[in-house]
C-alpha cells in the first residue's frame, strides 16, 4: 500500500524547510518545534519515502538526489494548500508584505522605476527590497527565502530556476555628444580601433560581452577601461574620447550620442526568474505581470 496515508502536511513543510535551510536547529526554530521533534518527523519521512533524504555533514544536512527532486513538487503542493485557506481573490490594494528582488544595474535603471510607480499606485502596502545582483549565491538566497525574484540575463542564472523572457535588448554604440565620431558612419574595424569602455558587473577585468563578436570577424577590441555598472558610463564618455556599447533602453541621454555604425552586435535577452516553489504564488504572478507590462512599453525618459 502507498505511504500516502502516512504522510502529514507538517512533514511536507519540514522537508521543504530542511531543503531550504539544511540545518535542523534553524528549521526547529522557524517552525516552532523542538529539534528532537524535527528529527522524529525526518525519521518518519525517511521510512515513508524509502530514502535517507539528508546526510549530516557537521551542522549541515545535505540533501540526497531524491530529496532535491522532491523540492519543486512539494513547494507546489504547499502553495496550493496555502491557497485553500487564503481568500480566493488576490487584491494588490490590500496586500501587505515584503518582497525581495535581485537586479542588475541595468535592470534597476531600465525596469524598476516604472514597476515601483505601479506598486505605489496599486499595492501601496507592498514593500520592496532591491539587492545587487550576485550570481555566486542565487540558489542559496532563493532557497532560504531571502530572495523572491531575480532580473538578469539567462547566462547568469542556474538551470533549475524557472524564468520568463521579458524582452530582447540591443546595445548601441555611443560616444560623447561632443565627439568628432558623430560625423561619420563607422565600420566594425573602425570601432575596434577606438579606445573603449566596457561594463563588467560580475568580474573586474578588461573583457566585454561583445569580445567574441569582434573575434569572429578577426578583430580585437581596444578596451582601456572597465566599470561595474552602466550608471557611470555617460559621465565617463562625456569627459573622454572613449566609446562604449550601451543598452538602448537607457537612451536617450543628454551626455552621449548614438554613433552611426555599419553593424551592431547580437541582441541580448533580459529575463525574470524565481524559485520553483513560488510558481503558483499570487504576489509573484502579479509582480511578474507588472514587469511584463513595463517591458512592452518603450522607454522615452532621458537620463541626466
Amino acid at each position: 500500500m502507498s505511504g500516502l496515508h502516512k504522510l502529514e502536511i507538517k512533514q511536507l513543510r519540514i522537508l521543504s524547510e530542511l531543503l531550504a535551510l539544511q540545518n535542523l536547529s534553524k528549521v526547529a526554530q522557524k517552525i516552532g518545534l523542538t529539534q528532537q521533534a524535527i528529527s522524529e518527523q525526518l525519521k518518519k519521512l525517511r521510512d515513508i519515502l524509502d530514502d535517507r533524504l539528508f546526510v549530516r555533514q557537521g551542522n549541515k544536512m545535505v540533501p540526497t538526489p531524491r530529496a532535491l527532486a522532491l523540492e519543486a513538487p512539494i513547494a507546489e503542493v504547499l502553495v496550493q494548500l496555502e491557497d485553500i485557506v487564503k481568500p480566493e481573490h488576490f487584491e494588490p490594494a490590500t496586500y501587505q508584505g515584503v518582497f525581495s528582488i535581485s537586479a542588475t544595474d541595468y535592470a534597476t535603471q531600465a525596469l524598476l522605476p516604472e514597476v515601483l510607480s505601479i506598486v505605489r499606485a496599486q499595492a501601496p502596502s507592498l514593500k520592496l527590497i532591491v539587492q545587487d545582483f550576485a550570481s555566486d549565491n542565487v540558489v542559496e538566497l532563493m532557497s532560504s527565502g531571502q530572495l523572491d525574484l531575480l532580473i538578469s540575463f539567462p547566462d547568469f542564472i542556474p538551470d533549475n530556476l524557472p524564468y520568463e523572457l521579458l524582452f530582447a535588448e540591443q546595445h548601441l554604440c555611443v560616444a560623447s555628444r561632443q565627439s568628432s565620431l558623430n560625423q561619420n558612419t563607422l565600420s566594425i574595424a573602425d570601432i575596434a580601433k577606438q579606445p573603449q569602455l566596457v561594463v563588467s558587473p560580475s568580474r573586474a577585468n578588461l573583457k566585454g560581452s561583445h569580445d567574441q563578436w569582434f573575434a569572429n570577424i578577426g578583430l580585437k577590441r581596444n578596451i582601456i577601461m572597465s566599470v561595474p555598472n552602466f550608471s557611470s558610463v555617460p559621465d565617463l564618455l562625456y569627459a573622454t574620447d572613449l566609446i562604449a556599447f550601451f543598452p538602448s533602453r537607457l537612451l536617450p541621454n543628454n551626455k552621449v550620442s548614438i554613433l552611426e555604425v555599419e553593424a551592431l552586435p547580437p541582441p541580448f535577452e533580459v529575463i525574470v526568474a524565481w524559485h520553483p516553489r513560488s510558481s503558483q504564488s499570487k504576489i509573484h504572478q502579479w509582480l511578474i505581470e507588472q514587469l511584463r507590462l513595463v517591458s512592452n512599453q518603450p522607454r522615452t525618459m532621458a537620463l541626466d
